[in-house]
């Protein structure tokens, strides 16, 4: 692929060197079929880049200091952007769709059930959740493969809910499929860019409805539940919220979008990070052997506790380094709002922004010529702290970073460390893993792995 003319001056910046109109078809199939390719090949072309897909114009950035201006230092000027948009049709304004005014008062609701202080004090709950999933593992060794994306995903549904919402979820084995549902309509609404009307009898449309009332119907039900009042926990804090709303109809909407975000993100980001954790780990059988003593040497025979996490710095590094190369947010999208200058490049206003964490984790200028390679190393010493702040950005960044951050490390620390020390998941030969791009980058169709003894 070639670039077109490069960089001119302009009175506010030069302008990025952009895609030819030739290539527009190309890109238009890329971001409907292979969205990581898109990305792969815009980092190939520079640091910032023009994709040009017939009237529509996105600006590809690639550079720590680009991204650092677009998240951090100038947020106010990007909204959400492609993608999230689209999303808020099938996940409501909750806080990963909203902006200004309604977002931060709604960060301002949750953002207390996600304090350190509080966080920590739930070790205990997700070292329990851990053993139960390694009991359930334990129980199909020599059995046939299990699916560990399916079975992740139940466990951080479990965590998230005794943790966060003080719920039982697993009376909930519906949710799983209806947030699967939802992520499909909000990709196909990115696709689309929302010309398709929800009540199309199309079965991806049909599908979602289904799905949504089904997580309307949860959400009643955990409302309804939620007896106590006074509590500490993201539910309780929602419902008092909503009920200061004088209208009972957008209340009603406000508690279905905050919670089925908050459901959303809550679980699919760890699972996504725990899934591919397994993966890499069976690929580098060295890695898993230094990862299990580590473990067995901090730990024994006994459940972790908060303390512990600062005991397996190796257990750290190899979850760094999964989500260096499959971050669970693999796309951070913004629309600028009025002109801007990024890096010296000119943005101007209503231009959708890309900063992929996908691309910028496997840029060579900050992680070497072996930047596709699985190498927990990079994570341990001196040389993380070398590295530019925001070439690594698997939660995001500025006053968008992700509020459920300490949680995930902690779930993923607990559940690799008590997996590992006792059992051994080898991928079936013949499965091919592939990355998604949907909300978060999962793996497409499953993983499907056999359990052995350590």
């Amino acid at each position: 692929m070639t670039a077109t003319a490069p960089p001119r001056a302009s009175g506010i910046g030069k302008t990025p060197p952009g895609t030819s109109v030739s290539e527009a078809p190309k890109l238009l199939r890329q971001l409907v079929f292979d969205r990581l390719g898109m990305m792969t090949d815009a980092a190939r072309r520079g640091d910032a880049v023009r994709l040009v897909i017939g009237p529509r114009t996105m600006y590809f950035f690639n550079h720590p200091d680009h991204a650092k201006h677009v998240l951090a230092d100038n947020p106010g000027n990007y909204h959400k952007g492609v993608g999230l948009r689209q999303a808020r049709r099938a996940l409501g304004d909750g806080l990963l769709t909203s902006e200004g005014a309604l977002w931060r008062e709604q960060r301002s609701v949750v953002r207390p059930a996600f304090q350190s202080r509080r966080i920590n004090a739930q070790a205990d709950v997700v070292a329990q959740e851990a053993a139960h999933l390694v009991e359930r593992l334990r129980a199909q060794t020599g059995r046939g493969p299990v699916d560990v994306v399916h079975e992740m995903t139940g466990l951080t549904l479990g965590v998230l809910g005794r943790t966060l919402l003080d719920a039982d979820l697993g009376a909930h084995s519906s949710l799983a499929g209806a947030f699967e549902a939802v992520q499909d309509q909000a990709m196909f609404e990115m696709v689309t860019q929302g010309v398709v009307p929800l009540w199309s009898p199309l079965p991806k449309q049909v599908r979602f409805r289904r799905a949504r009332r089904e997580l309307d119907r949860v959400v009643g039900l955990l409302a309804a539940e939620r007896t106590v009042e006074g509590g500490d926990d993201a539910l309780s804090r929602l419902l008092v919220s909503v009920r200061k709303e004088s209208d009972r109809k957008l209340a009603a909407r406000r508690l279905r979008d905050e919670l089925v975000t908050l459901l959303l993100a809550g679980h699919e980001t760890t699972a996504s990070t725990l899934g591919w954790s397994f993966y890499l780990l069976d690929r580098h059988p060295e890695v898993q052997r230094r990862l299990r003593a580590e473990v067995r040497e901090v730990l024994g025979d006994r459940t972790p506790t908060f303390e512990d996490l600062h005991r397996m710095p190796y257990t750290h590094a190899v979850l760094q380094e999964v989500m260096r190369l499959y971050p669970p947010v693999w796309l951070l999208s913004r629309i600028s709002q009025e002109d801007d200058v990024v890096g010296g490049y000119h943005v101007p206003a209503g231009r959708d922004v890309l900063v992929s964490p996908y691309a910028m984790h496997r840029n060579q200028e900050f992680w070497g010529p072996d930047a596709e390679s699985f190498d927990p190393s990079r994570f341990e010493g001196s040389g993380a702290a070398q590295r530019p702040k925001y070439a690594y950005l698997p939660f995001g960044a500025g006053p968008r970073f992700c509020v459920g951050n300490q949680l995930g490390m902690m779930e993923a620390a607990f559940v690799l460390a008590m997996v590992l020390r006792d059992l051994r998941l080898t991928k079936v030969p013949e499965h091919r893993v592939v990355a998604e791009p949907m909300l978060s980058l999962r793996v497409r169709g499953g993983l499907p792995m056999t359990v052995h003894a350590a």
